[in-house]
C-alpha cells in the first residue's frame, strides 16, 4: 500500500530539513511525501527544493491556517493511508512507517496510532513529556483520552467519507477530527506500542495562556459538535496531560 506523509510549513527553514530527512530515511519503500508551504518568507522553499525529486509533491502558496494547509495536503495525496510529519517533528526511528504498514495489512483497520515524546528544541534526545497512548476504548475516549495526532495514520477513504479538518477551528480541529472518526463514526483503530514521533516543544496550542484558554473552548465545541462526551471529558483530557511530564 502507498502511504502519503504530509508536512505543512511556514517559515520553517530552521527545522524542516530535519523533518524531511526523517521521512526520507524511512525504510518503507512506498511513501508519497507531500509538502505544503504557506508562502514562507524565510528560506523554507529553498530548503525543500534542495531535496529535488525526492519530494513527491510540493506547493508554496498562501493558506488560511494550519488546518487549511493540512486539507490541501490531503487533497493532493494519492496514498491509501494518510499521516502527518510536522515541520518541527521527527520519526523516532527509521522503521516506523514499515511497522505502521505491517499493522494495517495484518489487521485491516481504518487507523493506527502510537506514542509520542515531547523533546527539547535544541536536544531531541532529552524528553520533557512522554505521551504513552495505550489501547483504545470508547470509554477512554469519553474520559478525555485521545491519541497523539502526529502518530494518527488513517485510511484516505475515511477522510473521503467523513470529512477533512474543520477550518472553523483554529487550534482544536485535530481533536474534532478524532472525535468524529473514533467517537461519532466508530472507525476501527489499533495501537502501536512504541514511540513513533518526537515533537519539539512549543506547539501552537500551548504558546500562551490565551491559546490554552482558546484550546479548551474549542475542545468543548468539538465535544458538542460531535455529540460525544461532556464537560467532564474536557476536564479529564486536561488532567491526563499532567501524567505525561517526566520529572528529573
Amino acid at each position: 500500500m502507498k502511504i502519503s506523509i504530509i508536512t505543512i510549513a511556514y517559515n520553517s527553514g530552521h527545522s524542516i530539513a530535519d523533518a524531511i530527512q526523517s521521512v526520507l530515511a524511512q525504510t518503507y519503500p512506498n511513501i508519497e511525501y507531500v509538502i505544503v508551504d504557506g508562502k514562507s518568507k524565510d528560506n523554507t522553499v529553498e530548503v525543500v527544493k534542495s531535496f529535488g525529486d525526492r519530494i513527491s509533491k510540493f506547493v508554496s502558496e498562501p493558506d488560511k491556517g494550519i488546518y487549511d494547509a493540512l486539507n490541501k495536503g490531503i487533497k493532493m495525496a494519492t496514498g491509501d493511508i494518510i499521516g502527518f510529519m510536522h515541520s518541527d517533528d521527527l520519526f523516532a526511528s527509521d522503521d516506523i512507517i514499515e511497522k505502521v504498514a505491517a499493522l494495517f495489512v495484518k489487521h485491516d483497520v481504518d487507523s493506527i496510532y502510537g506514542d509520542l515524546q515531547y523533546v527539547y528544541k535544541n536536544d531531541t534526545n532529552k524528553v520533557l513529556r512522554y505521551w504513552r497512548s495505550g489501547d483504545f476504548s470508547i470509554r477512554k475516549l469519553r474520559m478525555g483520552w485521545m491519541p497523539p495526532h502526529p502518530t494518527f495514520y488513517v485510511k484516505k477513504k475515511v477522510y473521503d467519507q467523513y470529512g477533512l479538518f474543520n477550518t472553523n477551528f483554529r487550534i482544536a480541529a485535530d481533536y474534532d477530527t478524532m472525535l468524529r472518526f473514533l467517537g461519532k463514526y466508530r472507525i476501527s483503530t489499533m495501537y502501536l506500542p512504541e514511540v513513533m514521533v518526537k515533537m519539539r516543544v512549543g506547539g501552537a496550542s500551548n504558546r500562551s495562556l490565551k491559546n490554552i484558554i482558546r484550546k479548551s473552548k474549542e475542545d468543548m465545541q468539538a465535544i458538542r459538535d460531535n455529540q460525544f462526551g461532556t464537560v467532564f471529558t474536557l476536564a479529564f483530557k486536561n488532567i491526563r496531560k499532567v501524567t505525561q511530564f517526566i520529572l528529573k
